[in-house]
């Protein structure tokens, strides 16, 4: 039996809006899902495939910059799932670019709820980006912690998801809406991809087993796969006791440590894996130094992670949502298998 309530997803062309609007779909929900433009489906034909044979789906145009742009898809729906942001490290112009689609967006996904009366909840991808742009090795991170570094000049993708998250909840104390907001903060997502583009930490992973990276970096990260992160979007969606900000990350791991991974999953025979180390102080001081080489906001990127181990405590999203992590290793491994699938490595 289908279930008749209406859920909106902004974004859905996403990598991770993608698996939310089927996992979605697999529970019966009806969805309405938006694309800043119908008249390119063609560029995106697996959603245009979807739309046509599944009447639970349906899509509306929507601008992330244009007031009221929203309306028509958020009409009637029980909650709304907004994954819609830039997700780009290095851009020419990062108000423009970065800024103005997240805050704004937010602002005015926000803005057409409000006017709905019949949307209960809304649920906001937000980043571990607006929880820090750098780790501190002594600081265990949890949902109290906010990133209060980054600028328009410094990790401005990080200012972007910080900003547009601190906008989302003044508008909740600000103009009290019928509807109440939840978070969830992925880290590093991975895994399988339902569209033909590769998200930017499979990408990061490609570049690592493509030879990009000059050796192995004193870098950590908190991965998390994409399906346990749509699946947290859709229990907070679903599950009344929610509230406030989730931390979603399950393992973390040190570059050597996914090396290590790729290695036993034996793609060093067929790929470029880095095997200097540029672990230690001497090695890190000189990729901070070829940092500034590097694109603006990679070179920026590197100086304020490099030597510095994020920590974090993801308990609340288990307690709270009974969300499930699947190993990083499981999930790396099949982000490779999936990126050789489709294109985006290829073996030497």
């Amino acid at each position: 039996m289908p279930n008749q309530k209406s859920i909106c997803v902004t974004g859905v062309t996403g990598f991770i809006a993608s698996h939310i609007i089927m996992s979605l779909l697999e529970k019966g929900y009806r969805v309405k899902g938006t694309v800043r433009h119908l008249s390119r489906l063609e560029k995106v034909p697996w959603l245009a495939e979807l739309a046509a044979v599944n009447e639970q789906l349906d899509l509306f145009e929507s601008d992330l910059l244009a007031k009221d742009s929203f309306n028509n898809a958020v009409d009637g729906c029980h909650a709304v799932i907004h994954t819609a942001s830039p997700y780009v490290i290095n851009v020419q112009d990062p108000e423009k670019d970065l800024l103005q689609p997240a805050v704004i967006g937010t602002e005015n996904v926000l803005e057409a709820c409000r006017r709905s009366d019949s949307v209960r909840r809304v649920v906001l991808t937000s980043s571990v980006a607006a929880v820090t742009d750098e780790p501190d090795s002594n600081i265990v991170l949890t949902e109290n912690d906010w990133n209060v570094s980054s600028s328009l000049k410094r990790n401005p993708y990080h200012y972007s998801k910080t900003m547009a998250e601190r906008s989302a909840w003044e508008f909740m104390k600000s103009r009290h809406p019928a509807f109440d907001l939840v978070v969830i903060n992925p880290f590093m997502v991975t895994g399988p991809s339902l569209t033909p583009s590769a998200n930017t930490t499979n990408l990061m992973i490609r570049d690592i087993m493509t030879g990009v990276y000059p050796g192995i970096l004193d870098l950590n990260w908190g991965f998390v796969d994409v399906r346990d992160v749509a699946a947290a979007h859709v229990l907070a969606m679903e599950k009344p006791e929610a509230a406030g900000r989730y931390l979603c990350a399950g393992d973390s791991l040190h570059m050597r440590e996914l090396v290590d991974i790729l290695r036993e999953g034996g793609y060093e025979r067929s790929f470029n894996l880095p095997r200097l180390d540029l672990t230690g102080k001497a090695g890190s001081m000189l990729v901070k130094l070829l940092s500034y080489t590097r694109p603006r906001d990679t070179g920026m990127y590197l100086r304020t992670h490099l030597g510095n181990t994020i920590r974090y405590d993801n308990a609340k999203i288990i307690r709270d949502l009974g969300v499930h992590f699947r190993p990083s290793k499981e999930s790396i491994l099949e982000s490779v298998e999936d990126m050789i699938a489709w294109g985006h490595l290829k073996k030497r």
